[in-house]
């Protein structure tokens, strides 16, 4: 059956109960000038009524008519009287719509429903809705939403025609860290005409400002320890084949590539046939990312390095020609196009501080990662017996040979021991970039600069070179651009070099004449 429901007879024939919109009211929201119907609707809205929104939304979907004078609401699916027009909706009365609907989903129940109208209404703080807003937060038991309420209803109260309700808004907002309250106050200053408003919104505004600078400088401190934490995992197992065994690997940024391909398998089989415990795919993949570098470094090792240790430009060349064969094998069996690697659940979305600061939780990961590969690496070297016979072939490898220890085996395990840490690098790198044949070569360099200019053969050197250039990186791209700023990182390197040849922490030990 199809019903016309006229809203002078809502609760006869509806079936809506308690309905406070009247006709006159319903009338003027549905049909006039741009203007009348604007106001009519922040009458109604002022009221926060619930019946509003059923009505609202009967108008959004084309279900309202007009007739003499009269709005009538069709029944989905019915038929409107052939004499009655439809309202004309323009794109300032959407709007409208749309955010007096937001605004009514502020007094509901639900949190989820008022936290999504709370984000849709931060930039309509319109003084006209401030009925409405102060009704919601003295309802409002959620602490993190009644701030947000609380701001809007300070926001509602600049647009205010009393100067001294804007000025006490202003007070209140100066608390704020939200560059979009210090917008909305920067807006209003320049249309503000009274002389202590208009003083109390630039002391916002400037106080608002000096909060957000501390925002930003933390966000920028966090960028480059991350940088460095990346750089660090890149460069550690670097330090074992360049640092401690003396090979220029030109080879170690496919190794990077190849524990990210890992990764991809791992996370591709996991998708096929354990789809429901996809979130613990990296567990698998971290074991498997250091097993297959490890592997490919040790092969290596065997069938070409080992016999040109002592011989660094034959290593640099063999290993740059190794370079290009791990790179075209990555294109043959992959494509030549980036893979997806996707992050588990637990590492997507970020750690909110700040308005402005936001630590987001793959890098977070990363941190506590590297410094965790680095305190495993740490006590391997010099705590247990591989170390040992590490430390011993690197610094005399005649003497190690001599009381027994098989060098060639060392070599081997050194070596893949170095080029797993890489392959756990690229484990790393496939959480916070895309992963492809070339993804090795955007950090071989740096890692190069990283040993290099923490001093070759040391571990703590390699830390505070890492976190060093992470930081001063970031610290120049925001000066100068990130070219300029690759440009100066390496002028600033062979300068240290320069002073320092073994880098800032040199081997120490005595000279024979």
């Amino acid at each position: 059956m199809i019903k016309r429901l006229l809203l002078g007879c809502l609760l006869a024939l509806s079936g809506w109960s308690a309905w406070a919109l009247s006709p006159e009211l319903a009338n003027r929201i549905a049909a006039g000038e741009s203007d009348d119907r604007v106001a009519a609707l922040q009458q109604a809205l002022a009221a926060g009524d619930a019946s509003l929104g059923p009505f609202l939304r009967a108008l959004q979907d084309g279900r309202v008519r007009v007739k003499a004078g009269q709005a009538l609401v069709i029944d989905a699916g019915g038929t409107a009287p052939a004499d009655a027009e439809e309202p004309m909706l323009n794109n300032r009365m959407r709007r409208e719509i749309d955010a007096a609907l937001a605004g009514l989903d502020l007094l509901s129940t639900d949190r989820g429903t008022r936290a999504k109208a709370l984000a849709t209404l931060r930039d309509d703080a319109d003084a006209a809705k401030l009925p409405l807003f102060e009704k919601a937060l003295a309802a409002e038991t959620d602490a993190g939403l009644r701030g947000q309420l609380n701001a809007l209803v300070a926001g509602a109260k600049l647009s205010s025609a009393d100067a001294a309700q804007r000025k006490a808004a202003a007070l209140e907002l100066a608390g704020s860290a939200d560059p979009a309250t210090r917008a909305l106050l920067l807006e209003k200053l320049g249309a503000e005409s009274d002389t202590a408003a208009k003083a109390a919104m630039q002391q916002a505004v400037n106080d608002i400002g000096d909060r957000l600078a501390w925002g930003e400088r933390a966000q920028l401190l966090f960028s480059g320890l991350s940088l460095g934490s990346v750089l660090l995992l890149v460069a550690l197992g670097l330090a074992i084949t360049y640092g401690l065994m003396g090979v220029i690997n030109m080879a170690h940024g496919e190794l990077l590539m190849v524990g990210a391909y890992a990764t991809y398998m791992v996370q591709q089989a996991f998708r096929a046939w354990l789809p429901a415990a996809f979130d613990y795919y990296l567990w698998l993949a971290l074991p498997a990312s250091f097993i297959v570098a490890a592997l490919v470094g040790a092969a290596m090792e065997r069938t070409v390095i080992r016999w040109l240790y002592g011989r660094p430009l034959e290593t640099l060349l063999a290993t740059w020609g190794i370079s290009l064969v791990l790179m075209q094998a990555v294109r043959t069996l992959f494509g030549a196009q980036n893979v997806a690697v996707e992050n588990p659940a637990w590492l997507s979305g970020g750690w909110a501080l700040l308005p402005n600061l936001t630590l987001p939780y793959n890098r977070l990961a990363i941190l506590a990662f590297a410094a965790l590969v680095l305190v495993g690496m740490a006590l391997l070297l010099s705590r247990t017996r591989l170390g040992l016979m590490v430390r011993g072939v690197t610094q005399n490898r005649r003497m190690a040979a001599c009381v027994g220890v098989n060098t060639a085996r060392v070599d081997t395990m050194a070596f893949a021991l170095g080029s797993g840490i890489a392959g756990l690098a690229g484990c790393a790198l496939s959480q916070i970039g895309n992963v492809g044949p070339d993804l090795g070569q955007s950090y071989i360099v740096d890692a190069f600069m990283v040993v290099v200019l923490g001093g070759v053969g040391q571990l703590a050197g390699t830390v505070y070179a890492g976190l060093g250039l992470g930081v001063l990186s970031k610290l120049l791209e925001g000066w100068q651009g990130a070219v300029l700023a690759k440009i100066a990182l390496l002028l600033l390197l062979v300068l240290v070099i320069q002073k320092k040849p073994q880098g800032l922490f040199a081997l120490k030990g005595r000279s024979v004449e």
